[in-house]
């Protein structure tokens, strides 16, 4: 991104969006809620601490606006220090603080997210999950601890893998979260669903995905007891 233009964006940004956004964190257990979006942007997605908003002019740009009171912006920030330029991660182009909101602008990540493509049906390629498996070797090797790799985190784009949210990289922490995917997609997708994909309909992989948390936080109380 041309400096100039990224000079131009941060304006932008200021001025019309978080001048007028309204973004509160009331419980950080569920995402963000986003009472009203300044015009001309749009809403791309919230997490638990912070919400992605895109500008209609910059459709290759998005901004990444922490709720106030969340924790999270510090340590994001350090982690896409370490990242670098990799094709399976976004860029971070610039970090800052504008009337109360912590805020990164980044390279927009264009996808399906492995979730969304059980939903619709659509073949998830075994190069993906190759591509996601050396994108987190690699952020290791910068001194990151993947952690929060999941279904909605990861997403497929012309037949690669990208990784979508790294703002819990730092935790060391171990994270079993991608491993089991992994488990899951070779065990059950590739042996049942992957010749000829069906959309499988959300509330089976909410109830899918509502087991699974059972199952690791009984995991975690078996072992402490």
């Amino acid at each position: 991104m041309e400096e100039k233009q990224l000079e131009t964006f941060i304006s932008l940004t200021k001025q019309s969006l978080l001048s007028d956004l309204t973004l509160n964190s009331i419980d950080p257990v569920n995402p963000v809620r986003v009472d009203e979006v300044p015009q001309g942007w749009e809403l791309l997605g919230a997490g638990n601490y912070a919400g992605v908003f895109t500008h209609r002019n910059y459709p290759d740009i998005a901004v990444k606006v922490y709720a106030p009171g969340r924790e999270g912006w510090d340590s994001e920030c350090e982690v896409y220090r370490l990242i670098g330029n990799h094709p399976a991660y976004s860029m971070c182009y610039h970090a800052g603080e504008h009337n109360g909101h912590y805020y990164l602008i980044l390279k927009r990540l264009k996808g399906k997210t492995l979730y969304q493509c059980i939903i619709d049906g659509v073949a998830i390629p075994t190069k993906v999950i190759e591509d996601i498996d050396q994108a987190l070797d690699y952020a290791r090797s910068r001194g990151l601890f993947p952690h929060d790799v999941h279904g909605k985190n990861v997403m497929v784009k012309e037949g690669r893998g990208i990784v979508l949210d790294i703002s819990d990289f730092l935790k060391e922490e171990p994270c079993t979260m991608w491993d089991d995917l992994k488990k899951a997609y070779n065990k059950i997708y590739m042996p049942f669903l992957s010749k000829k994909p069906r959309p499988v309909p959300e509330w089976v992989l909410n109830g899918v995905r509502k087991g699974y948390r059972w199952m690791r936080s009984s995991s975690v109380v078996g072992r402490s007891s």
